[in-house]
């Protein structure tokens, strides 16, 4: 039967056949999309560069390179003068001394890797000799021979291998715990002896490793000589039980985890010579932010011999110091305090760095309104003798400051990325110690991230645009790059289009950037159902020119359109803009979400306001249930792994935003999801994992609990010991299905 068509379909149909342009439909691609092929090893691309590193004299760049499936790995490295490539590590040793991550069984395990990109070799001082970690046991790698010994043979993991700066030595941390060997061989030696599990000596814990981005928690001396580590005590920390039911009789790991209010790991700096095993702790002055029991110490270091560096950071996260300490005697002082009224520490960016031939340091900052670049300055040779001293502002402008990327401290060059000119791109500059001869290294439109060697005379650099796969080359300042891998064209190959970008206005006339993904073929309604995938939290940007999440593309070839913008509080932009949120999660970015939602229906009338979705995983999934137990705009819902209740959340990020449970009560006790659960509009689909170690599972418990009792009928997907990401193929691919077939059966 031919359907009959009505004169204002008809007109509808003529209105977005006029559109259709603005729609990029791709021509036909080369092979089928399907969320299989997303999730596949791989993926679209292609399995790219890994485990990327300089070599200290700056002469070779080096990567492990695997097929999809990763069974077959190599270690490669890069000339940097000549551009030429070469096998440094063949695959057959490669496979024993540096394992695929993704193929390790024990899923915590195998995210901390992956998640944390735990480096699987390290470079010796000499660059002539690696160590590999190979699930926890060391082996030590001759490159002119090519030869592999087993440098450690302990039953327990012997992690965060270090070479001492003149290659002599090897420390690591096992069991909490400092060792050291001689490089050549012999006895080791262990630099500190705590027992149990709540003591650490060098080693770091779960919060630190997610909210600071704390890497590593010891560091040689300049002269090889001694090793200052941060000591955690953590026995009044909370811990969580992480239960696997899947065996016939469960077994539960208890994760120390401070939620908000908790006590937080005591921390303190120690120091210990190398030749042996006498601790002396430094007290640090307590006429700052380390009278605080609980404040944090992120970063530490060495100015020079003798004389160590450390930021400590209070516990509300507005206020920072640092410190200089003498080594020897213990004496400490505060030569640099960092406030930020109203607003919090940015630390995602808020990395020092010194200079080696000089007294200065970088110190980037949120003073001006802009996360810039400061140059201080001290005496190097009397460091603790006077605070030090500002020198210049580097940079300045309305862009923001997102990483010192290296220095060329002969040249007096400094690198960074920053979005300069676009909050939705990233590129990398350069700017000299003087602050003049600030210029932009990477062209083209998109987002570039950079490695650069320690000298600061080339780069690795990976590019990709919104039409562009990625790609990575190796760059010579002020010269040419050397092309190194290139993905898999997913736009070519699987018919993948750029969105629509789009710009919007908050209540109070900022700027909000979205972006918008319509279906390639006009419907036969004329009308279109609208999915907004949404993050809209502190730590993502969901805007950026960048190629498309390919899920998005799929879901537009099923006729939906897809949209996101960036509300207030997401970060990119400057600290009006990332502040605006502070102590109180939802409604602003809510209330962004929603102003920009009626823009968008004014500019695409084809949009279908009746049918509206949300979806989101983790903050995106709290910001999903907030909108929809907050707003009646939504027909329908997806929220993956979502903190319901901040309070559950960890100490470290959540007081950043929203303050100190006991000043900010209020706040929080508003924030929470499940009082809101009898206000649900929509068809809500919840997923989580049991095993989530980041958002856990007592999020998604407690707000099923509240929906029962409200009355409100929802959907539930549970993935057993799946961690945050919930990964793996299988999973994967079922928990997509799911919300695929969600959309399909309430939008249309």
């Amino acid at each position: 039967m031919k359907k009959q068509i009505s004169f204002a379909a008809l007109a509808s149909i003529l209105l977005t056949g006029l559109l259709a342009p603005l729609w990029a439909q791709s021509s036909s691609p080369a092979k089928p999309l399907t969320i299989e092929a997303i999730f596949a090893p791989g993926g679209l691309t292609g399995r790219g560069p890994e485990n990327m590193e300089w070599s200290p004299d700056g002469t070779k760049f080096s990567y492990v390179q695997r097929d999809d499936q990763g069974e077959h790995g190599e270690l490669w490295y890069v000339d940097a003068a000549t551009g030429e490539k070469k096998v440094l590590v063949s695959t057959a040793k490669l496979a024993s001394l540096a394992p695929d991550a993704n193929k390790v069984k024990d899923e915590r395990e195998r995210e901390r890797l992956t998640r944390y990109h735990v480096a699987a070799y390290l470079w010796a001082p000499d660059s002539k000799h690696l160590i590999f970690d190979s699930q926890g046991q060391l082996w030590f790698f001759d490159l002119a021979t090519g030869t592999a010994v087993q440098f450690t043979s302990a039953p327990d993991p012997s992690i965060d291998p270090k070479f001492s700066p003149d290659g002599s030595h090897v420390s690591y941390v096992r069991k909490h715990n400092l060792y050291v060997r001689p490089a050549s061989g012999g006895d080791e030696k262990e630099l500190t002896k705590d027992t149990g599990e709540n003591l650490f000596n060098g080693d770091i814990d779960w919060v630190y490793t997610e909210e600071l981005a704390v890497r590593s928690n010891y560091f040689w001396s300049p002269d090889s000589r001694q090793i200052v580590f941060l000591h955690m005590d953590e026995a009044k920390v909370p811990s969580y039980p992480l239960v696997n039911l899947s065996p016939t009789h469960p077994t539960v790991d208890n994760e120390k985890y401070p939620e908000v209010g908790d006590p937080n790991p005591v921390v303190k700096l120690g120091v210990v010579d190398a030749d042996r095993d006498k601790v002396r702790w430094i007290s640090l002055a307590h006429d700052s932010s380390s009278s605080d029991e609980e404040a944090y110490i992120p970063r530490f270091g060495w100015v020079r011999e003798g004389v160590i560096w450390a930021e400590v950071l209070n516990r509300a996260q507005d206020k920072m110091d640092l410190y200089f300490v003498d080594a020897k005697s213990g004496k400490s002082r505060i030569v640099l305090t960092e406030t930020t009224p109203s607003a919090w520490i940015d630390f995602d960016h808020v990395e020092v760095r010194f200079l080696n031939s000089r007294g200065g340091f970088l110190w980037p900052s949120w003073r001006d309104g802009n996360m810039h670049l400061y140059l201080y300055s001290f005496d190097k040779r009397n460091s603790l003798a006077a605070d030090a001293k500002l020198e210049r502002q580097l940079t300045q402008g309305d862009f923001e400051v997102l990483r010192i990327e290296g220095v060329d401290e002969s040249a007096g060059a400094v690198f960074f990325s920053a979005n300069k000119g676009d909050p939705r791109q990233r590129h990398i500059f350069s700017v000299k110690l003087d602050g003049t001869g600030l210029q932009q290294l990477t062209p083209d439109e998109g987002v570039y991230s950079a490695q650069f060697s320690e000298d600061g005379k080339h780069y690795e650099q990976t590019f990709s645009g919104p039409s562009t796969a990625p790609r990575m080359s190796l760059c010579a300042v002020g010269g040419a790059c050397t092309p190194v891998w290139e993905a898999r064209d997913e736009f070519a190959e699987y018919g993948l289009r750029a969105p629509k970008f789009l710009e919007f206005k908050a209540e109070d006339g900022t700027t909000l950037y979205g972006r918008l993904l319509l279906p390639p073929d006009v419907p036969a309604s004329g009308k279109i159902p609208l999915i907004v995938h949404i993050y809209g939290g502190p730590a993502g940007q969901t805007v950026l020119k960048e190629p498309e999440d390919p899920f998005d593309e799929i879901l537009a070839r099923k006729g939906f359109a897809i949209f996101s913008v960036d509300n207030r509080g997401t970060p990119g932009r400057d600290r009006k803009f990332q502040t605006a949120i502070r102590h109180e999660f939802g409604v602003i970015e809510l209330k962004d979400q929603l102003i920009a939602l009626d823009q968008l229906w004014a500019e695409y009338p084809q949009l279908d306001k009746d049918r509206v979705a949300i979806w989101g995983w983790s903050n995106g999934g709290s910001m999903t249930l907030f909108a929809m137990t907050h707003s009646d705009r939504f027909r329908a819902g997806v929220s993956v792994a979502p903190v319901t209740n901040w309070v559950n959340y960890d100490s470290i990020y959540t007081e950043r935003y929203m303050g100190l449970l006991k000043d900010q009560a209020t706040s929080y006790a508003e924030s929470d999801m499940t009082k809101a659960a009898a206000n649900l509009h929509g068809a809500l689909l919840l997923a989580h994992g049991t095993g989530d170690d980041n958002v856990h599972f007592q999020n998604s418990i407690q707000m099923i609990d509240a929906l029962i009792t409200a009355g409100k009928q929802f959907r539930l997907m549970i993935y057993p010991n799946k961690t945050h990401g919930i990964s793996g193929s299988d999973a994967r691919e079922h928990l997509f299905h799911m919300i695929e077939d969600h959309f399909e059966r309430e939008l249309k």
